[in-house]
């Protein structure tokens, strides 16, 4: 559960980390990360004892205020400081647990990414020394049967393969499997009474991964709540989008979680908020002084969210159909993108200093207009001798639906950093590539001594900043360059940081991340339900106009680029889309 700071008496000489650090011990791998994370949250000069929001004492780590007395006072060096903290952690974490249950074991999400991800964070020694993992869902499994089931989706590290087998069987052993109903508080008792005996009387912390459908959360959240929360220790659930299908529907869900849950307790993933580059997305602008200055419509002309997909609906036309486009990728990952990119400088970076930022973001919107926003539907199509099915040729989609598998937005922020620069957000399906990427085009330079080299379309002579989400993670920037020779021959050329050049080590997956700061207690990059209240304002006008007036959308071929009306579209702003040079191609 939440943490909650209380006071100790006057005589107490210990301290204890603030709110947001919990009572587990990342491992040796984690902990020059963890260390530079806690270091600066120290209180100097007051004394705290953190209790969870339940009153039970969390198993963290106690110091002396401001350090005095304290070995770090003493000048000591890192490998001795490193020594000081794991041996304290060591022995609190000899105390508790963690236990982590995977509600809706058996479906896909589990399979083929949280059991993969919870490998990975224990195979990079990032997980506590004492934690089980649980699968829970109605299919009648045994242990052995799920450990067969996970092991076929495991991966180690590309640089670390040489005790990957050991490893495997060694995170095996710690996983198990329930069977029940969502709805049973019986099963979640049962559960409950399988978790405290591994447990084994320590102080136990659980979480709780709903990958289930949004339709039983509720049950989900109300069985485990009564019957399986911790006793001693802090409780959290993660709940998978969509979180409600408009602002109702949405203010709803929240209402019944939170009759069982407190706001701390509840993290809501959007798994785009861990990539590297969105995460990088801060790092990137608030810490490099030639990006700040420029970060405003002064010097940006528009900014584009970019995603695509190279494949239909696959067989998910049933859950797809259900939501469209808009709400599947547009409403959650590139609006939470979008507020990042847009927010003013956070006080810190602590969780709720980010989000609060974000969420001014998101209020200060216009209202989306129809005029504003073009939908598709990709149709059938013959390429290369082969065949592509149209979104309505998928089984599990009616003949006459008309949900859009392609939206492109036009969005305006009404504050004095960005008034008037057009936000542009594309998303589509069966498109001729798969992208995400986020791309700043930059003013044109004013009275351009070489706007005779460019010719009459100054758009080539624009510097643009694009942040390739996926796939090959890379960071370029577009500048205009002399060719060498003895003519004046400009060219655009690229300033390009790919990753996989720079960085040969493996890039962690997203879930890995967000799995880790769960645990962690760390809230930055999930969503709050203020946040999630703001962006269904700005969308759910528009999707009831949509569905009231039954607005088909236009038709592109399965493999293209999406509609003629997207281009149209960013024409209206004198906006060129930044995906369709062919240098990108």
């Amino acid at each position: 559960m939440a943490a909650q700071i209380t006071p100790p008496s006057s005589s107490s000489s210990s301290l204890a980390f603030s709110s947001e650090f919990n009572v587990w011990k990342p491992m040796r791998c984690c902990f020059f990360k963890w260390v530079s994370q806690v270091c600066p949250r120290i209180r100097p000069s007051n004394h705290f004892r953190i209790k969870s929001s339940n009153g039970h004492p969390l198993n963290a780590i106690s110091m002396q205020g401001g350090m005095d007395g304290s070995p770090l006072a003493k000048g000591i060096n890192p490998e001795e400081q490193e020594e000081f903290f794991i041996d304290i952690l060591d022995k609190e974490e000899a105390l508790s647990t963690l236990s982590i249950t995977v509600v809706g074991a058996s479906g896909d999400l589990a399979k083929k990414k949280i059991f993969p991800a919870l490998f990975a964070l224990y195979y990079e020694d990032c997980l506590p020394k004492n934690f089980i993992v649980f699968g829970y869902a109605r299919t009648k499994l045994t242990d052995e049967e799920l450990r067969n089931i996970i092991s076929t989706t495991l991966t180690c590290r590309i640089d670390k393969r040489e005790n990957c087998k050991d490893k495997m069987e060694q995170f095996l052993k710690r996983c198990f499997y329930h069977s029940g109903e969502y709805n049973s508080e019986e099963n979640f008792a049962e559960l409950d009474s399988k978790l405290k005996k591994k447990e084994a009387g320590k102080l136990s912390n659980r979480l709780f991964y709903l990958s289930i459908p949004p339709n039983i959360f509720v049950d989900v959240v109300r069985c485990a709540s009564m019957k399986a929360s911790s006793a001693n220790g802090w409780t959290r659930v993660i709940v998978e989008k969509p979180f409600g299908r408009d602002s109702e529907s949405s203010a709803e869900l929240t209402r019944c979680l939170k009759k069982y849950l407190t706001e701390d307790q509840i993290f809501r993933i959007d798994h785009y908020l861990g990539k590297e580059l969105v995460e990088n997305l801060s790092v990137l602008r608030f810490s490099n002084l030639i990006f700040e200055p420029l970060w405003s419509r002064n010097y940006i002309r528009n900014v584009q969210f970019i995603f695509s997909e190279d494949f239909g609906t696959e067989g998910r036309g049933g859950y797809f159909d259900n939501y469209g486009i808009i709400r599947d990728i547009m409403q959650n990952h590139l609006l939470q993108i979008l507020a990042l990119f847009a927010m003013e400088t956070p006080v810190s970076l602590d969780a709720e200093d980010i989000r609060n930022e974000k969420v001014k973001v998101l209020r200060s919107m216009k209202p989306l207009e129809l005029e504003d926003v073009i939908i598709g539907q990709y149709k059938g199509h013959n390429k290369g001798g082969r065949a592509y099915p149209g979104y309505t040729d998928d089984s599990t989609v009616p003949k006459n639906s008309i949900t859009p598998t392609f939206a492109a937005a036009a969005l305006f922020i009404n504050n004095a950093r960005w008034d008037g620069v057009p936000f542009l957000m594309k998303a589509g399906k069966a498109l001729h590539r798969k992208r995400a990427e986020i791309r700043v085009q930059f003013r044109h330079v004013p009275g351009n001594l070489y706007k005779r080299n460019f010719g009459t379309d100054l758009d080539k002579a624009t510097n643009e900043l694009v942040l390739r989400v996926q796939p090959d993670e890379a960071i370029y920037l577009k500048i205009n360059n002399k060719v060498p020779g003895l003519g004046m021959r400009l060219d655009r050329s690229d300033l390009n940081l790919l990753y996989r050049a720079r960085y040969p080590t493996e890039i962690p997956d997203a879930y890995e991340r967000l799995l880790l700061d769960a645990i962690a207690g760390e809230r930055r990059l999930f969503i709050r339900s203020d946040e999630l209240d703001a962006a269904w304002s700005l969308f759910t006008p528009l999707l009831k106009e949509l569905e009231a007036k039954k607005i088909a959308p236009e038709l592109y071929p399965y493999g293209s680029r999406g509609p003629v009306g997207a281009h149209y579209l960013a024409a209206k702003y004198n906006v060129r889309w930044g995906d369709l040079g062919g240098e990108d191609d």
